[in-house]
């Protein structure tokens, strides 16, 4: 195809490229995708520019799937009658009713998406105009496709030429056989919904999307009653989430709209519109003014000479402005500045436009333009430069490779941008900013060892002039101490990784050095087998800490090192140095850097081998975790840790304990560290290195900000619920946002309903078998099982320490039940953690504690009322124990945090805040946090934010599985995973 292609004139190509993808998106089985290919092999010939290729790719796909668009708008209902008559089960109304709000909550994702897949290209435009789908956003999200499509063929085929049409081929085949997988699964989900349905359809309840057939003229649903005659959307259909169209086709106006918008449309509107526009970009401009004149200056050196359609090292003049030694050997030093502003292809100019975004922009957000253009020119030099005093010296020592890379040229800004990159990261927090600069560096090394070309020697030297000098560029965050137990194992295994990938890749795929063969040796492919083995079997060990793997990996890197070095000592001393050996040398290479690693991180591979001797390591306390928690006091979730599915770590000087549960590899601490306030940051430094010398990952959950304040250095955090705190000594329950309470009270009045504070294990067995009914009623009233963690039961409600509020009628039958837990603290403290006030002294005297110790407050916990009892009786029993506890003297009183609950001020809330709040919403309707939360604002409270504080966000997955475990600890992940499908 493409000697074809080569043959006709580039308008002709053109036209062609545009006619094949258009007619192959209208569903006509042409190779719209391979000529595309085809078009681009000609073009690195020069003989089109890429860039009109690209564009005609683009317009051939936004304007075939529009015509599928308009097709399937067209005859789409016709069609979706004639399926309901012949297939009821596969096209009857209901499912293209959710098939309508599916395409208006994913139909963008889907245009985008579908562009991508052989066969679903050819059907997202007629299926989007069936279902109508806004054509102005259709329109949006095809183009969007298309530009991305386009772009990433030729792209790939620019970069690699013939070698990218097979990997493209296997991606259009693999993303086909991905999207089928996705369709099955759906499917036997719905199916598997659909039949529980079927069998019980009292639990199934109502339909996500229910339909109100009253809407309909015959009381069923008919496939006319989601269309009207015009074809556009019914009211009915509008309910699925779509917005109807008024005018014209999906909502594109008509000829008589198009001339009433240019009449109305006057200068002062259209150079409104266009500052609206371009105002963004004006105003990026003036933040990152290098960055933008840099680009600018690529952009208009690019048009003036042609080399942004044309490739620049095809140009007669190419020798006389692009860097390498042949140039500067013939004096053109002005090379260095004069190859910086172009590109060896026009499709690289993409890349110097995300290089600019992510390196130069990067750079220049965080030192500012100076430092940054001192940064980028500093790098480049350093690149260019560097890399002829090498060619120089490796050329006195018969160097091929140094020979081969002697007589090339380079152009491009690639060495300032990676330089500017590396220092950005530099600004990093940690552990991220380690794990970045491993992985560039990295590339880099990588890149130098097994491509080797001018360019990659070039920046290699950029990267490593960052990391030689970052200690003296302003920014640079030193870590005190060095890395951590976790660090050190985390890049000995992202070391070992690598190795096995690009040992690999460079045996497997051919390679253009000639100082390499092109058919390997038995010697090379021993060695590949040997160390992939090996690291695929010690690789999960090396990273979890285990010392055994660590060892073999040690004397694998030293046989290694030692190959190294017997092989470089026969280099020298040998007269003819097989190709085979050189790569057995390059491969040992690597090892050498991955040794030290692991020779510097040895104190990390502590952790034992066998599961039951990896335990958190106790102290000899003076005192149990009760005395230290009565004498010192603890927040709101206290007394939380006497639960017995805690363990205990005790600080090493016995004064101070964290209560913890271990679950999937994580050690979860329950609320803030019980001891002296003086010695939590030591505490908490002390927990998190035995939890780390074990292979643990620590975190802590539902802590205040005191302890926040106590962290590590990079550790973060994240807000997963509000302490509601009640302060007692101002508590007078007047005034109109009291109205519903005292209504609770004076109905509780009339209607007989006593309160009563009592310890639930010193009252009868009838008393207590009652509250066990009305807690296994509510349970069983759930789709999930009853949770644990910090959600206690009647269990946790029996512990003597432990206050019970009852409400009961006149007949002694139990109407509700709060239990509430102890928050002890000394006697002359008025506020500390959850705790309230302003400074009055207070507090309930404990019994069987410390020699003062005393009950500042007391934090809500289980909560459980008759279905068929008294209607307020939570808002009765709160505001009754409030005025019980202000009596005896408390300070405050907690109704607890919901989890994945909160107030409504979200104004600092991130990323992850959101997907928190997703998750809450999903599990709402299981188990009512937010309502729960909302109820409680009935009461006024004070809000006080509750943090899970963990190292990094690679954490997160597995605290996600940890607090699942942890929350329901009877209950399988598969257990879990059916109720949500039952859902």
């Amino acid at each position: 195809m493409d000697q074809w292609l080569a043959t006709i004139p580039p308008l002709a190509i053109m036209l062609v490229v545009f006619g094949f993808v258009a007619v192959e998106s209208l569903g006509v089985p042409l190779p719209g995708e391979t000529v595309l290919i085809a078009a681009t092999l000609v073009s690195l010939d020069g003989h089109i520019s890429p860039w009109l290729v690209w564009g005609s790719a683009v317009v051939g796909a936004v304007a075939g799937d529009s015509i599928g668009y308009l097709i399937g708008h067209r005859f789409g209902i016709r069609l979706l009658t004639i399926g309901a008559r012949r297939f009821p089960n596969r096209f009857g109304p209901e499912r293209v009713h959710n098939a309508i709000g599916a395409m208006n909550r994913w139909g963008v994702l889907a245009v985008i998406g579908g562009r991508f897949v052989a066969l679903l290209r050819v059907l997202v435009g007629p299926l989007a105009g069936t279902l109508r789908m806004p054509y102005r956003r259709f329109l949006v999200a095809n183009s969007i496709g298309a530009l991305l499509w386009a772009g990433a063929v030729v792209f790939v085929i620019s970069s690699l030429g013939r070698a990218a049409i097979e990997l493209i081929h296997r991606f259009t085949w693999i993303a086909l056989l991905t999207v089928l997988v996705v369709v099955i699964v759906i499917a036997i989900v719905m199916v598997y919904r659909s039949r529980k349905a079927a069998a019980n359809p009292v639990a199934a309840g109502s339909p996500t999307s229910p339909i109100d057939l009253a809407d309909t003229a015959t009381g069923s649903l008919q496939i006319s009653d989601l269309f009207q005659a015009d074809g556009s959307l019914s009211p009915l259909a509008a309910k699925a989430g779509l917005e109807s169209t008024s005018e014209g086709i999906g909502g594109v106006p008509g000829l008589a709209g198009v001339a009433e918008l240019a009449n109305n449309t006057g200068l002062a509107g259209v150079t409104a519109a266009a500052r609206q526009v371009l105002g963004p970009i004006g105003r990026t401009a003036r933040r990152f003014p290098f960055t933008t004149g840099l680009f600018g200056v690529f952009l208009v050196v690019a048009i003036a000479t042609g080399s942004l359609w044309y490739p620049v090292h095809r140009q007669p003049w190419y020798h006389d402005i692009a860097y390498g030694l042949p140039s500067f050997l013939n004096g053109q030093w002005y090379t260095l500045i004069t190859g910086t502003f172009f590109s060896q292809l026009p499709i690289h100019y993409a890349l110097v436009l995300v290089g600019l975004i992510v390196g130069v922009g990067w750079a220049e957000s965080r030192f500012g333009s100076r430092r940054a253009f001192g940064i980028f020119a500093g790098g480049q030099i350093v690149a260019v430069v560097g890399s002829l005093f090498i060619l120089l010296g490796a050329r006195s020592f018969d160097s091929t490779w140094a020979d081969h890379l002697a007589t090339q040229y380079d152009v491009g800004p690639s060495g300032g941008m990676l330089a500017c990159l590396a220092a950005a990261m530099i600004t990093l927090r940690a552990p991220w900013r380690l794990r970045a600069r491993f992985a560039l560096f990295a590339f880099v090394t990588v890149s130098l060892i097994y491509i080797g070309t001018l360019a990659d020697l070039e920046h290699f030297l950029a990267v490593l002039g960052v990391v030689l000098v970052a200690p003296f560029i302003q920014g640079f965050r030193r870590v005190k101490g060095g890395p951590s137990s976790r660090e050190w194992r985390i890049l000995a295994f992202a070391g070992l990784v690598i190795l096995a990938a690009v040992e690999i890749a460079g045996t497997l795929l051919p390679s253009d050095d000639p100082s390499t063969s092109p058919n390997p040796g038995a010697s090379t492919w021993i060695d590949l087998a040997i160390d992939v083995i090996v690291i695929a079997l010690i690789a999960n060990g090396v990273r979890l800490g285990y010392r055994l793997p660590w060892v073999i990996a040690v004397i694998l890197g030293v046989f290694n090192v030692l190959e190294f070095a017997g092989l470089a000592i026969y280099a020298v001393v040998a007269v003819d140095f097989p190709p085979s050996l050189f790569e057995a040398m390059t491969n040992s290479s690597l090892w050498i850097a991955l040794l030290v690693i692991l020779w510097l991180g040895r104190r990390a591979y502590r952790v034992p081998w066998r599961r039951s001797r990896r335990v958190v390591s106790q102290q000899d306390a003076r005192k149990n975790p009760l005395e230290i928690l009565t004498e010192d006091g603890g927040g709101t979730l206290s007394w939380m840790t006497m639960w017995k599915a805690n363990s205990y770590f005790v600080a090493a000087d016995g004064d101070s304990f964290v209560a913890y549960q271990r679950h999937s590899g994580v050690a979860i601490a329950l609320g803030d560290p019980i001891g002296p306030a003086a010695k939590r940051q030591q505490t908490i430094a002390e927990f998190v290195a035995e939890c780390e010398r074990i292979g643990l990952a620590p975190c802590f959950f539902s802590v205040s900000d005191e302890t926040l304040d106590g962290a590590p250095d990079g550790w973060t955090h994240l807000q997963v619920a509000e302490d509601t705190i009640i302060d007692l000594p101002t508590l007078e329950m007047t005034g109109k946002k009291w109205q519903a309470i005292r209504s609770s009270l004076n109905r509780a009045t009339r209607e007989n309903i006593s309160f009563r504070m009592t310890n639930l294990s010193a009252e009868p067995w009838a008393i207590v078998s009652q509250v066990r009914a009305i807690s296994e009623e509510w349970v069983g009233d759930k789709a999930l099982p009853e949770m644990g963690f910090t959600l206690g039961g009647v269990d946790e409600a029996l512990d003597p320490h432990v206050k019970t509020a009852l409400a009961l009628d006149e007949n002694n039958t139990v109407q509700g039940v709060l239990s509430w837990l102890p928050v002890y603290g000394p006697g002359d403290e008025s506020a500390a953690e959850g705790g309230g006030g302003d400074g009055a002294e207070g507090g309930v005297e404990a019994e069987g504690a410390a020699e003062h110790p005393f009950v500042r407050g007391y934090t809500l916990d289980l909560m459980r009322r008759k279905d068929d009892g008294f209607k307020p009786v939570m808002e009765f029993l709160i505001a009754s124990s409030c005025l019980f506890f202000q009596a005896e003297g408390a300070l405050f009183v907690s109704l607890s945090g919901a989890p994945l609950a909160r107030a409504d001020d979200q104004s600092e809330a991130t990323g992850i805040d959101a997907v928190l709040e997703s998750v809450g919403t999903i599990l709402e309707p299981l188990y009512g946090f937010q309502s729960l939360h909302n109820f409680k604002t009935k009461f006024n409270p004070r809000y006080e934010r509750m943090s899970l504080l963990y190292r990094d966000e690679a954490d997160l997955p597995k605290i996600a599985l940890a607090l699942t475990r942890a929350f329901l600890p009877n209950e399988s992940l598969l257990g879990i995973a059916r109720m949500g499908l039952q859902r």
